[in-house]
Parts: structure tokens; C-alpha cells; sequence
């Protein structure tokens, strides 16, 4: 897999991840919401890009 590629799905997870824990301490679900739905993002990219991987070689 591109490291780049790589590094940024990992980072959106993260993203996601922080997102989400600031929505739950705050109370915020709409910001809790948002960054569940980013990690899933992360994940799904992070799985095609595997793939794709998988398939070329």
C-alpha cells in the first residue's frame, strides 16, 4: 500500500476518533456522530487500498 495513502486514511481514523470522544464528553451527538462516520471512512479506504494491493501483486 502507498504510504502516503496509508498515513492519511490512519489519520482521518484518528480524526474520527477524537472527533467522536469530544462529542461524548461534551455532549455533542452531532459531533459524536460525525467522527463515528469519519472512522468508518478511514476503515473503508483503509480496506480498498488493501485490496487493490492485494490484486496487483
Amino acid at each position: 500500500m502507498a504510504a502516503g495513502k496509508k498515513a492519511k486514511n490512519a489519520a482521518k481514523k484518528t480524526k474520527g476518533k477524537m472527533k467522536e470522544t469530544t462529542g461524548r464528553v461534551v455532549g455533542n451527538e452531532s459531533l459524536e456522530t460525525k467522527g463515528a462516520r469519519e472512522q468508518m471512512a478511514g476503515d473503508a479506504k483503509q480496506t480498498v487500498q488493501k485490496a487493490k494491493d492485494t490484486l496487483k501483486h
